[in-house]
């Protein structure tokens, strides 16, 4: 079997020159369309989509795909490695021309994230992990925040979510931002610069599965609300819920989180 430094280094190209690709196809003006449920879809995901299908499936053919802009297969849960892409993940900041989406890609080996990539061309960052190898940001070793306490914590994600009567503890002051992508969230607080990020309902495999091993890997801790350990390449390729955050935070933010039920 290839090693995962190998496929690393795979989609970290794959990913820039995916980047590349969506910013000169925004240049030339985009074709955009909207998906059933009313989300936006530009000719630049589905360009970078076809150039990361072919390059990536062209150097692991035996690897099994799983992407937000290609219908989805059964044939996928055969292979024991399969590429888990968003071919832009953030695809309103990128037809805003607003910094915040990014090209994740993640190489999953028997239910578990090995390798991942987010390159988010606008802000000129790279992250990159291995399991067990340690994460980085344009080749430099990053860190989870140390914060150990939720007061004055900087949290990604939408402040009324602590609104409302259904947690089993009172939140203190936290401080909430706003960026587009779900794997950027997770990357900045993978390198420190955010100490949490939450979201309570569903979130595709694509969207999560490249910062969740980045995250990991930097020392953060990443579950579901309820913390519960993820699982991919399942039939269903979503995950219940997020929590990613310092390590001295995650438990005190899932115990807060202990009545709410799944699902939102």
């Amino acid at each position: 079997m290839t090693d995962w430094s190998a496929d690393l280094e795979l989609i970290r190209q794959a990913a820039v020159d995916a980047g590349a690709l969506a910013l000169a196809e925004r240049e030339g003006g985009l074709k955009i369309e909207a998906k059933p449920g009313g989300s936006p879809v530009t000719s630049g995901d589905l360009k970078v989509d076809a150039l990361l299908r072919e390059r990536l499936l062209g150097a692991r053919p035996d690897y099994g795909w799983l992407s937000e802009e290609t219908a989805d297969s059964p044939e996928r849960l055969s292979r024991r490695r399969i590429f888990v892409v968003d071919p832009i993940d953030g695809t309103v900041a990128y037809m805003k021309r607003t910094p915040w989406w990014c090209v994740p890609i993640a190489v999953v080996e028997d239910g578990e994230v090995v390798a991942a990539v987010i390159h988010a061309p606008e802000v000129g960052e790279t992250y990159a992990a291995t399991r067990g190898g340690g994460a980085t940001r344009n080749d430099r070793p990053i860190a989870a925040s140390d914060a150990d306490a939720l007061e004055d914590a900087s949290f990604l994600g939408d402040a009324r979510l602590i609104e409302g009567p259904h947690w089993a503890e009172p939140w203190p002051s936290v401080r909430f931002e706003k960026r587009n992508a779900l794997a950027y969230r997770m990357a900045l607080v993978a390198a420190g610069a955010f100490d949490a990020a939450i979201a309570l309902t569903p979130k595709w495999d694509w969207d999560v599965a490249a910062g969740s091993l980045i995250a990991q890997e930097a020392g953060a801790a990443v579950s579901d609300h309820h913390g519960r350990p993820w699982r991919f390449n399942r039939p269903d390729p979503r995950q219940a819920s997020l929590v990613c955050a310092a390590p001295a935070l995650h438990p005190q933010i899932v115990r807060r989180c202990r009545d709410v039920p799944m699902g939102g």
